[in-house]
């Protein structure tokens, strides 16, 4: 059956959706050894697909993963500098899966990683404003550190949604909270504490969106349930929003 080139390329697991226009664009795909256009349609069955000149396998199943991500790993699936990457902690599952969304080199926690490039592409949208939860420990001034961190609504210049916060413990000038943000701002949280004086000793995603860490022991991975990956496609993430 004819699909449209971005979308075979994607569901190969070969890069998203977004990635494989690109790549037409560029003039880096053919279809029966003639170069292919954007909007172009084939047949994985019948035609010929190349990716600079290497075949695009036929479409495999999706894999849905779970990762409890350490620190000291990059969220990619190489890096130019040489650092550890998820990747290298996804290997086993036989799979070429991508990370949805990204976790920074000092940060940890719950990574979803798939070959599902329009489920990607849907999650990580910034319309869709998926909520993240984090458990954040924070050093410094903590007196009012969570009515400071959900006042903030810009973000050196970058406008945000509040951030909901919770305090688990306070002690001296130490505070454990959970911080739930719905955009993806790089060092989104991370700049939120330094804006209120705040030094982040530690910061974990434990959810998103519909999924949960639970106890996954750190550096592990485990496949999604059926019903995860159902309440993914099927919830759209704006239905759950908070007022």
């Amino acid at each position: 059956m004819e699909e449209r080139l971005q979308k075979l390329i994607s569901a190969a697991g070969v890069c998203s959706r977004r990635a494989a226009e690109d790549y037409i664009t560029a003039g880096r795909v053919t279809v029966n050894g003639e170069t292919a256009g954007l909007g172009q349609r084939a047949d994985p069955e019948r035609d010929d697909i190349r990716l600079d000149g290497k075949p695009i396998a036929r479409s495999e199943a999706f894999v849905y993963l779970l990762l409890n991500k350490p620190r000291g790993y990059v969220t990619t699936l190489s890096d130019e500098k040489g650092r550890r990457t998820v990747a290298d902690l996804v290997k086993d599952c036989g799979r070429r899966v991508y990370p949805v969304g990204r976790l920074d080199l000092d940060s940890e926690g719950l990574l979803l990683m798939t070959n599902d490039g329009a489920l990607m592409q849907h999650l990580i949208h910034p319309s869709q404003e998926v909520s993240k939860t984090y458990f954040v420990s924070v050093y410094g001034d903590v007196s009012s550190a969570a009515e400071r961190l959900g006042r903030i609504t810009d973000l050196e210049g970058e406008p945000i949604r509040p951030a909901e916060v919770e305090v688990i413990r306070k002690t001296g000038r130490t505070a454990h909270l959970f911080i739930t943000i719905h955009e993806g701002k790089n060092r989104q949280i991370r700049r939120m504490c330094a804006s209120c004086g705040l030094t982040v000793k530690r910061l974990r995603r434990v959810r998103e969106h519909t999924l949960e860490l639970g106890d996954l022991p750190l550096g592990t991975w485990r496949y999604l349930t059926e019903s995860e990956v159902k309440a993914l496609k099927q919830t759209t993430p704006t239905e759950n929003r908070t007022s």
